[in-house]
């Protein structure tokens, strides 16, 4: 039976639109990172000047992120001495910096140095950053791909210079540029439950690579 005019239009719109959306898959692939999100977050980290251990990637406050930090060994000593290691519960933590508790509760045995978010969509690594940035140093870590677009320049720069977020790219053969220097004349919070939580996370962390390193020598 031959097609009625209507038909063969139909036939025809919907072969263009799929033709189109053929068309625009191949010249608009998904942007991926060139490295492992370890590998870009100890460039980057050196690339900034970061003197730390790059912990690997952990998730935190349901962001997924690096810490960049280091042990305080005499604070270590001293826990070690009182058998307190690192403390996981969050409830715990919150009560050290009760009034009635400061005083007795562990110091802070990690040093952070910053906080690292590798994504590969700004709004995904900033999302990941900020309440990190709201207590040091931070940044977001890029494909270069990614941050050529008007979307970024009109909307994720001035975003990331009012919370003061670095933002670092890796081009496809992972070599890391800085994009962004972070802000660092901005008001930070005081110590408070989270950052205590954050800390402690690290305090593990540290000492987990520590025990890695001496298993692999």
């Amino acid at each position: 039976m031959a097609a009625t005019p209507q038909n063969t239009e139909r036939s025809t719109v919907a072969g263009s639109a799929k033709r189109s959306r053929t068309t625009a898959s191949r010249v608009l692939p998904p942007i991926e990172l060139p490295a492992s999100p370890d590998e870009l977050a100890r460039k980057a980290a050196a690339l900034l000047g970061w003197n730390g251990v790059v912990l690997p990637v952990t998730t935190l406050l349901g962001r997924k992120v690096s810490i960049v930090a280091r042990l305080r060994t005499d604070v270590h000593a001293e826990r070690i001495a009182m058998g307190v290691g690192p403390v996981a519960d969050r409830a715990t933590v919150d009560t050290w910096t009760w009034p009635e508790l400061a005083a007795t509760a562990p110091a802070p045995a990690a040093e952070i140095i910053g906080v690292l978010a590798v994504a590969r969509h700004w709004r995904t690594a900033m999302a990941s950053a900020v309440p990190f940035a709201r207590y040091g140093e931070a940044a977001m870590v890029l494909p270069s791909l990614a941050v050529l677009t008007e979307d970024y320049v009109a909307n994720c720069l001035p975003r990331a210079r009012a919370y003061g977020l670095a933002v670092v790219t890796a081009d496809p053969y992972a070599t890391s540029d800085l994009d962004l220097a972070g802000r660092t004349e901005r008001l930070l919070l005081d110590e408070d439950p989270v950052s205590r939580w954050v800390n402690e996370m690290a305090y593990e962390q540290l000492l987990r690579a520590d025990l890695v390193a001496a298993e692999s020598d």
